[in-house]
Parts: C-alpha cells; structure tokens; sequence
C-alpha cells in the first residue's frame, strides 16, 4: 500500500483541528470516508459517489484499508492525488459518514459506517478457514456475524441490502443486524438495465461489426472459479468457433490478478491473446461488455447472475455448489443454466442455449437481485444524508449511464489487463 504524501494544509494529517482550518476554503464541512478494501470493493463504492458528488457541504477523504487482495485498491480510486489518507491517520480521524463495502478493520473506524454489498445476490459462504475467526461455521458471506459483529457490537450503524429476501437471510443469519438494515436496492441492477437500450452503442464502441457475436467468458476468483478452466476451454473457442463471426471477450475478477499478480495472469493468458481473445483489461467497466454480449460462459461470480438482466444467453463452465448459498438467486440460475459440454462441439451448444433461454426463469431470477428496481439513487442518498444528519439537495439523484468502452477489435491490438 503506497502512503499518501501529500502534506497540502487540505489533507495533511487525520484531523482538521487548530491551525489546519484557517487553510481551508469550505472549513466547516462534514467529512465522509470512502474505504477501500480491494478493486472490485472501491468500484462498487464509485456507484454511490455521484450521490454525494455536487454538495459543497461535504468534503470526501478515500483509504485503502489492509485486505489480502488491496495489491490492485488503488486502481479504483477516483483520484490519485489528494483525499487520500493513509489507513493509519484515516484510523486517528473521526468522520460524518464512512462507507465501505467490506468488513475487514472497520469496527477501529470512527464515525457512523454504512455498508453496502461488494456483488449481487449473497450467492458465495464464507471460506472454510476464516482468518477474521478462525472455527466459524460457513456463513453467507457478507451476512454471517463475523462480518457485521465484533465484541458483541454490531458494527455498522446502517447496512444497505438489495432485496427484502436479504433481510429475510439476515434475520436467520445474524439477527442483531436486523435493526440497522435497509432494503436500497443495487447501483449495478439499476445501470444495466438502464443501459439495455445503448446495446448497440456500446458494440459498436467495443469494435464489433454487424452480424458478429460475443461470447463474453466470465471468472470469479477462488479455486472454484472458471479460472482453472481456461486453459482447456479458450483453446476450444478459438478452435471451434469461426472467425471473425465470433468475437471472444476474457473477463477476469480482479482478486485474481491481486492474488496472483498482474505479470502471472497476463502471462497465463498471453497465448491466447495473442490468438485473438481479447483480456478486458481491470479498468473497463465490464457492464458495458454484459450488455453487448450474446452469450456469457461464466461461474458463480455476480457476472453471471447480472446475465440474467440482459439479452445474453448464460453457460455454465464450472459450478462449485458445495460453495454457493442453495438459497440464493445464483443457485437458482445454476439449476436453469446449461453446463458446458466437453463432448459436444461448442458452437452446437452455444446455439442450444440460445434458442433454449428460459425467458420466464430468468426474469425471475434476475427479480431476485433487487426488489427496488431502478430506486437504489433514491434509497442510498436518502439513507446516507441521514445519516450525516443533513437535509437532501433538491434535485433527484440519478446514477451516470455506463460509458462507452474502449475498442476491444478493429485498432489493431488487443487491451490486456493492467
């Protein structure tokens, strides 16, 4: 973790106390701390950012707080210089707000915490070894009581959840969290399905022609991720299926490559970028991708479930239910999705589970990911100025569109992961 050196009046020290104020432009302003885990955490967090973004009643600080995989944390920080405080001075300070996406060290935090969730649909249990408490049956993660209680204390002063059935697995999972739960909806549910309409934009932005088809690949992280897979299953695609009528796109979870380390996963997957796969590289918005492809081969990772809000067909290249919730929506995606073949030419299977997508079980699946659609700007902002103690701007909040992704085809190269 590089230590912030900016030693501006603005941002030096933990605190704003003394002589530090006369410096400031806005002094009196209530201070909200962006606490960032890892990369996929800090992104989840930039969804709630516009927000908060145009009230100069408030002053927002970023930290990259200690997790085994903030190796990549600072790739989604909004800034990189300014704002950001080093997780010690960040642990001296008191704040107005604090929001995270993780649990890892925020109970030593001052300030009133909302947590939000890092993916859809509580799909994953805990490790089996959880070094937060060692011993611990398996949980939801994100739900159990060694995420959200620490010395008998529920830690977050409000925890944001996507759908009323999460309240419903809280309450059985941990129900002292009960009390500071509140059904916002999900940011990500929410841009997709206001993207749906800007397919075509986004297509043609990523390079791909009339007539061509996607096939986006999907991975998680873990030993039960696709991951493993790939080796044996990016072959097959470039084999069987005809270019340039099938563009393949790889999608890696970012935890990967901070497990492993940028160098190792560029490296693993160097032969078959050089074959024509692309590598989405980890600052794209993989959303913009989603909504472009025609088919998504994925695992349990929120990639896959998130298919279910678009057009794409979903396959299933590796399934590890001994570590999914048999609760969640992702479980139930996996009894509906078609598995991967190895006996059968992919093509043939590609078009089955086109002309063979359960239309009806996927809305219902995709249903379970929010049960406030569209409502998660309204919902979170509500929430947040609550708990800052301060009145809403008066305008309605909205979240940005999804961007246009950089060329993926047609420049020449393919982007690689940073």
């Amino acid at each position: 973790m590089t230590r912030n050196t900016d030693t501006s009046p603005a941002t030096a020290g933990p605190g704003r106390t003394g002589s530090r104020s006369q410096w400031l432009t806005l002094p009196d302003c209530k201070r909200v701390l962006v606490v960032v885990h890892t990369e996929v955490y800090g992104r989840r967090l930039r969804d709630v950012l516009p927000l908060l973004a145009s009230d100069l009643r408030l002053q927002i600080h970023f930290t990259i707080a200690p997790h085994a995989f903030n190796a990549g944390a600072a790739r989604a920080l909004p800034q990189t210089h300014g704002g950001v405080l080093a997780w010690e001075d960040a642990l001296r300070a008191r704040f107005d707000l604090v929001l995270a996406a993780g649990s890892q060290g925020v109970e030593r935090l001052r300030g009133p915490l909302l947590r939000l969730p890092h993916g859809a649909g509580f799909t994953k249990l805990s490790r089996l070894t959880d070094d937060r408490d060692p011993g611990t049956p398996r949980t939801v993660g994100g739900l159990g009581r060694q995420y959200l209680v620490r010395d008998g204390r529920v830690v977050p002063s409000a925890l944001a959840l996507a759908h009323r059935d999460d309240l419903a697995r809280l309450r059985r999972r941990c129900p002292e969290a009960v009390p500071v739960a509140r059904v916002v909806g999900d940011a990500t549910h929410d841009r997709i399905v206001a993207g749906l309409p800007l397919r075509h934009r986004y297509r043609a932005a990523l390079g791909l022609r009339r007539g061509q088809k996607l096939v986006l690949v999907s991975s998680t992280w873990g030993a039960g991720s696709s991951f493993g897979r790939l080796d044996a299953l990016l072959p097959r695609l470039l084999g069987e299926l005809p270019s340039p009528e099938y563009r393949i796109a790889v999608l890696v979870h970012p935890n990967v490559c901070a497990g492993h380390g940028d160098w190792q996963v560029r490296s693993w997957l160097e032969a078959a970028r050089h074959r024509g796969i692309a590598l989405v590289a980890s600052e794209t918005d993989w959303r913009a991708l989603l909504i472009a492809a025609d088919w998504v081969i994925g695992d349990h990772g929120s990639v896959t479930l998130y298919a279910t809000l678009t057009r794409g067909a979903v396959l299933l290249a590796r399934y590890p239910a001994d570590d999914v919730d048999p609760a969640s929506p992702g479980a139930e995606l996996a009894r509906v999705a078609p598995a991967v073949s190895p006996a059968h030419p992919l093509a043939e299977q590609l078009a089955y589970a086109r002309t063979t997508r359960p239309a009806a079980e996927y809305g219902r699946i995709a249903r379970r990911i929010s049960s406030e659609p569209g409502r998660f700007a309204a919902h979170t902002r509500r929430l947040m100025y609550e708990l800052l103690g301060l009145g809403e701007p008066a305008y309605e909040p909205s979240l940005p569109p999804i961007p246009e992704p950089e060329p993926l085809w047609g420049t020449g190269r393919d982007r690689v992961p940073a």
